[in-house]
């Protein structure tokens, strides 16, 4: 229920996180249950390019949609592999079973489920969760933690430092337009170090102090709800490139603080 200003109760609030949690366990289960394993296969979604989805995306989802389905039957889906569904509360789920499939396909680490509950405002509450790790983000509420091998720790994103002395990552040039690879590298020049193809986990470094700026484009809203909520609640700034809204997915870029966010909008932008 929410008051006369239009905020949650707290009793509404924990709920939102309790079914968040539950989403991201039964994902965990699925995504585990098939990683590493030598009978993996994938499908593409594209002919002209490897856009992969296996069992684990499609077992993963459907997990946490017949969550959904008993727990809050009235909320909206925006899932990745099985499209939307509306709802009647004002409350949607957008969920990305397995962010980073080629990751996942290829046995590292870094890809992770994403689950985010957004109202008209954009997201709320945030989870990017990597199961093989054991580690869990969470945004949103007043609240930004990590809980994982290492225990429970606040989440902070890092302290401004000029562009020479930071660290951004990105998928260029793997995804993108050849413009909007031309702007990257402008960024990219200018940077104290550049890594690629961390998907979902860069933006969970972002939240954690550990880098300063995540450069992303063609992006879903799948792929940035929960990234938006989890670095915002740890204190830094998810927009596009000319800092607008990002909830809607596109281009991407994800700062630790406004002073990097300035900086690199303006190398992005020329």
């Amino acid at each position: 229920m929410r008051d006369a200003l239009g905020r949650l109760s707290e009793a509404e609030r924990h709920e939102l996180m309790a079914v968040a949690g539950a989403l991201a366990d039964a994902a965990r289960r699925e995504t585990l249950a098939h990683f590493r394993s030598d009978s993996l296969g994938a499908e593409s979604k594209e002919s002209l390019r490897f856009d992969p989805v296996t069992v684990a995306d499609r077992a993963s989802e459907r997990a946490m949609r017949a969550i959904l389905a008993l727990r809050r039957p009235f909320d909206g889906i925006l899932g990745e592999e099985f499209g939307p569904r509306e709802g009647t509360s004002g409350f949607t789920w957008v969920l990305d079973p397995i962010d980073g499939t080629r990751g996942y396909l290829s046995g590292t680490p870094t890809w992770g489920v994403l689950v985010a509950v957004r109202d008209a405002t954009g997201p709320l509450f945030g989870l990017i969760d990597q199961p093989y790790i054991g580690e869990r983000f969470a945004g949103g509420f007043g609240m930004a933690e990590v809980v994982g091998p290492m225990g429970r720790k606040g989440l902070r994103a890092r302290a401004p430092r000029p562009l020479s002395q930071g660290i951004l990552f990105s998928t260029f040039p793997e995804v993108g337009t050849p413009a909007e690879g031309a702007a990257f590298a402008r960024l990219a020049r200018e940077m104290r170090l550049v890594r690629y193809g961390m998907d979902c986990y860069a933006y969970a470094l972002v939240a954690a102090g550990q880098i300063d700026l995540v450069v992303e484009a063609g992006l879903q809203p799948y792929d940035v709800a929960a990234p938006i909520a989890v670095i915002e609640a740890a204190g830094g700034i998810v927009t596009n490139w000319q800092g607008g809204p990002a909830a809607g997915g596109g281009q991407i870029l994800a700062a630790a603080n406004s002073a990097v966010h300035a900086a690199a909008m303006a190398a992005l932008n020329g």
